[in-house]
């Protein structure tokens, strides 16, 4: 079952697009585990849109935009991540997460402990503008202070070469490739960007 995460250093980066490019270009099934925000587009709905794949249903569906345990607490319940099993499936999957990696999915898991348990390799998307310096040594740090397996670390936005580098060299790991801004954005603007992205090795680390 070849698996991949896509995660994120903050929220609203734009690894929900990232993913749909992904998804599309392994040919793969698109899961959110957690959908916080149930008003206008969900993520699942994005990423069907834009990449064209099937889409597995949400494990853990909330109304409220917020971190899940917040939206999850709005509704009275607690998640419980023995529920957040992932689906048996002979097709790759992309999994997105939900926001940065330290968000909680109840009052005593960060998602991050959720990536630890699954042992799945994670491709973390970074902002290219200021600050991304700070915001992506630090996830990639805590990944690997969670023993998480990382495939590489994605840039979305400007072209930022010697940050991007900074962050390559400090991390130790691997550059995958830069997502411009799209406009349009569309299915096909979208594949054709995701050109730029080493789906090569993010298909090696899926092994």
């Amino acid at each position: 079952m070849p698996r991949i995460v896509v995660a994120g250093t903050d929220t609203d980066i734009g690894k929900t697009i990232f993913a749909a490019g992904l998804t599309r270009a392994l040919g793969a099934e698109y899961l959110k585990p957690v959908q916080s925000g149930l008003e206008g587009e969900t993520d699942t709905e994005v990423v069907a849109r834009l990449s064209g794949q099937p889409t597995l249903p949400e494990l853990v569906r909330l109304k409220k935009p917020a971190s899940p345990h917040l939206s999850a607490e709005a509704e009275g319940m607690t998640i419980d991540p023995a529920s957040i099993t992932l689906p048996k499936t002979s097709a790759p999957v992309v999994i997105e997460g939900a926001g940065g990696l330290m968000v909680p999915i109840n009052r005593d898991v960060l998602y991050i402990d959720l990536l630890s348990a699954w042992q799945i390799p994670v491709v973390l998307c970074a902002r290219t503008k200021l600050g991304t310096i700070n915001h992506s040594l630090l996830s990639l740090r805590a990944l690997k202070a969670a023993r998480c397996p990382i495939a590489g670390i994605a840039f979305i936005g400007d072209p930022e070469p010697e940050v991007e580098q900074t962050i390559v060299d400090f991390g130790a790991t691997t550059h995958l490739g830069r997502l411009p801004f799209l406009d349009p954005l569309t299915l096909e603007t979208l594949a054709q960007a995701f050109e730029n992205i080493d789906v090569a090795a993010i298909r090696e680390a899926m092994k």
